[in-house]
């Protein structure tokens, strides 16, 4: 089932966590609708303004996957409302950079970049329309944990 043009459901809800445990990944009809949403205002464009493909890490997961992967309980991967991506090429700073000037979203976090490595971390995107509050913030570990801290910081 194609979402938009270029993103498929197959990709946005692929797991090697849920295939090596054996974990069902399967959204609900809401959470296929919320990813349609999120591929057309956020991903779909993104890919048309680069002219390159977007490799997705991570799109939904059942809360069961989510847990086996320690995200949060309140992830908004849970509600098909969120991607972990990447664009082959593009250093995850600038593609976060880009995301925070040019869309509306929920939440957009660069993770675990490391200056001067490009393609270091991903960025995670969320969208929920009845919440598009804008939120930046980049996660790092500091003393072993991570930390989340606001604004993009390279």
């Amino acid at each position: 089932m194609q979402l938009t043009e270029n993103f498929s459901l197959a990709e946005m809800v692929k797991s090697e966590t849920a295939l090596r445990q054996g974990l069902d990944n399967t959204p609900g009809d809401a959470e296929i609708e919320n990813l349609r949403i999120l591929c057309e205002q956020v991903l779909q464009p993104l890919r048309t303004a680069y002219q390159r493909g977007i490799k997705v890490n991570s799109g939904f997961r059942h809360p069961n996957v989510n847990a086996a992967v320690g995200g949060s309980r309140t992830s908004d991967h849970c509600k098909g409302q969120a991607a972990d991506i990447e664009i082959p090429g593009v250093p995850n700073y600038d593609l976060a950079l880009y995301i925070s000037q040019y869309f509306n979203f929920t939440q957009l976090i660069l993770e675990f970049y490391t200056p001067g490595i490009p393609d270091s971390g991903w960025v995670h995107v969320s969208y929920d329309p009845a919440n598009l509050k804008r939120q930046v913030m980049t996660a790092m570990r500091e003393n072993g944990k991570t930390v989340y801290k606001q604004g993009l910081i390279a």
